[in-house]
């Protein structure tokens, strides 16, 4: 049982996904700490507050705290933006990786296989098409 355990945590698979959870839970605290004492502060200058989580109101003795729903929301945001620049970049080092296959206005050049089975296909239907056709 020691062993299967010790080949499961030394695939690549486990220790990337492990390494991600860690780099996510630092770049997490760091919007956290750029959210609240960055972004808050120049916020709560335009609106008139100084620190948003002072942002609440009261409802039948209900307390809302949209200051903490704003930053959640912006917390949000700025990872959801850097997720999307992460996963747009591989995108292009991917497609990069087989440029071979796009000309330099992206259009894929198609394969020369490909091109002659192509052919060979539309030769068969235009014959087959025919014989039909002379069969009458």
């Amino acid at each position: 049982m020691l062993k299967e355990f010790q080949e499961f945590i030394s695939r690549g698979t486990v220790v990337d996904l492990a390494v991600g959870v860690i780099v996510g839970a630092a770049f997490n605290s760091l919007v956290s700490a750029i959210t609240t004492y960055l972004l808050n502060p120049l916020i709560g200058l335009f609106i008139g507050q100084i620190d948003l989580t002072d942002m609440k109101f009261q409802i039948l003795g209900a307390t809302f705290l949209i200051g903490d729903f704003i930053n959640a929301v912006i917390q949000f945001l700025i990872i959801m933006f850097v997720v999307f620049m992460i996963v747009k970049m591989m995108n292009r080092v991917r497609r990069d990786g087989s440029r071979s296959k796009f000309d330099q206005s992206g259009e894929e050049i198609p394969d020369p296989q490909t091109e002659y089975l192509q052919q060979i296909r539309d030769l068969l239907r235009y014959q087959q098409r025919n014989n039909n056709n002379n069969r009458y």
